[in-house]
């Protein structure tokens, strides 16, 4: 065995891809599984953990999928990793970045080895609380944020109501293509959690049937506001409104859930506006439901400055989807439907304030992009309405609310919130939020704080493996 080599990852063939919504990451056998997790040195200093938003012990799992110990790898994963499922096909494995391999040969493929764990071990497990205390909290949003937080207090005794705008839950989980999750992969991981003194209340929407503050009048004791990103950034060109033009994450959430009248006979022709991973999730997506159509992803900087993963912008590629840098949106065409985009050319100008390179626009450089679809992907921002300006929210760059106060608890006592920039990072900030909350609610009630128990019902909590010496990454 090369320790040096990765075991490879059979994938669907690019030929296949576009035809249909088949996942395209192929899983190990398990001897394939067991000679990767092989490769694996056990890191004296475990620095795929320190880059893991939630802390997963990966380095305990690869070693045991290595020894053909599957059952205690999927208990080990599913300890720390309540969307583990989720998390083993759709995380864009931050631990893998961090692996010590990297700068030796290839990453230990710590995402697939947790896939491996879960399908080859024993993982219909079930969470159960420890002893009941009480309390109750609610949690605002039920996205990977919200879901963690609701699964950490739970764990830890206290009852949960989780409320949620849409009519499921998952939050933007559900915007996810089915190339990368399977449609069953949520219901999977929240199937573990049916002991837990957690209630869902569906299709009812903060601000307009109850706020915050209406919550803890009601008894809650604290409240989580995890309401994500979730309101399309606009354009502000003209045409933007026409009968053709999709805001990208809607126009995900109805692939998956409405695909019906998406794509007609001439959708055929698309554009998408924007650089990150759900600009990249919808051109991919719309390669497929127009049957290999047209797909331009137009983007105003160049291919350095692309905020998408390497696997999504890879996969881009590998898709036919076509790249157009240095283009600048200016006017969405047609009278009854889309028409055309008309982009100008830019460059780049001098260096602003903070050192990045400043974009300027190329006079006279106006062209038309023939299309009959338009795809904005250009951000999301948190939709507030109906809350009141006196909870003091700081909004992330990316759009999410957040509490100032310790704990990330709002000007209001009691109300918490936090998001994070991906399912996993919103997952590290709902665990962080849940201890604050605990913590909160321990000093409330004239009691000790305690670290989160084993969800399992095991004697001693979870404990950081050795070497660990704090996380690497950002919220």
């Amino acid at each position: 065995m090369d320790r040096y080599e990765r075991v490879p990852i059979e994938e669907e063939s690019r030929e296949e891809r576009v035809k249909k919504f088949a996942l395209i990451d192929q899983p190990y056998t398990l001897e394939e599984a067991m000679i990767e997790g092989q490769r694996c040195l056990e890191c004296a200093m475990p620095y795929c953990i320190q880059g893991c938003p939630i802390t997963q012990d990966c380095r305990g799992y690869n070693v045991l999928v290595g020894q053909g110990k599957f059952d205690e790898a999927a208990r080990l994963t599913l300890r720390d990793n309540p969307l583990a499922t989720v998390l083993c096909k759709t995380c864009y494995h931050f631990c893998e970045d961090d692996c010590i391999m990297t700068g030796r040969g290839v990453p230990i493929a710590i995402r697939h080895l947790k896939r491996a764990a879960l399908e080859f071990g024993k993982s219909d497990l079930l969470y159960v609380p420890s002893k009941r205390k009480d309390e109750r909290v609610a949690v605002i949003g039920a996205g990977p944020a919200g879901l963690m937080a609701a699964w950490d207090l739970a764990v830890r005794g206290h009852s949960v109501t989780v409320f949620e705008n849409e009519p499921f839950l998952g939050g933007q989980i559900n915007t996810i293509p089915r190339y990368h999750l399977d449609p069953d992969d949520l219901d999977t991981d929240l199937a573990r959690w049916r002991n837990l003194d957690i209630t869902y209340v569906v299709g009812k929407r903060a601000g307009t049937d109850y706020t915050p503050k209406s919550l803890l009048e009601e008894g809650y004791e604290a409240v989580l506001v995890s309401i994500g990103a979730s309101k399309a950034r606009e354009l502000g060109i003209p045409g933007e409104n026409l009968p053709g033009v999709y805001h990208a994450l809607p126009f995900l959430l109805a692939m998956n859930k409405r695909p019906e009248g998406l794509f007609g006979r001439t959708n055929r022709r698309i554009v998408v506006i924007g650089a990150g991973d759900v600009a990249l999730d919808a051109a991919r997506s719309a390669r497929r439901l127009s049957g290999g159509g047209d797909v331009q992803l137009v983007y105003r900087r160049g291919p350095e400055d692309m905020k998408a993963t390497e696997e999504e912008k890879m996969g881009g590629r590998i898709e036919g989807v076509q790249y157009v840098f240095f283009r600048s949106p200016k006017e969405i065409l047609g009278t009854d439907h889309v028409e055309g985009l008309v982009v100008e050319r830019t460059e780049h100008g001098p260096l602003d304030a903070k050192g990045r390179r400043t974009l300027v626009t190329v006079p006279n450089s106006e062209e038309t992009i023939e299309c009959d679809m338009v795809i904005v992907a250009v951000g999301e921002v948190a939709d507030v309405s109906g809350f009141d300006p006196d909870y003091g929210f700081k909004f992330a760059s990316m759009g999410w609310p957040e509490g100032t106060r310790e704990g990330w608890m709002t000007d209001v006592e009691g109300v918490f919130a936090t998001g994070g920039r991906s399912v996993v990072h919103a997952m590290g900030a709902g665990e962080r939020a849940a201890a604050a909350i605990d913590a909160y609610l321990a000093k409330k009630h004239g009691r000790a704080p305690e670290p989160r128990p084993d969800p399992f019902g095991g004697p001693n909590p979870p404990e950081l493996p050795s070497g660990y010496g704090g996380p690497t990454w950002t919220p």
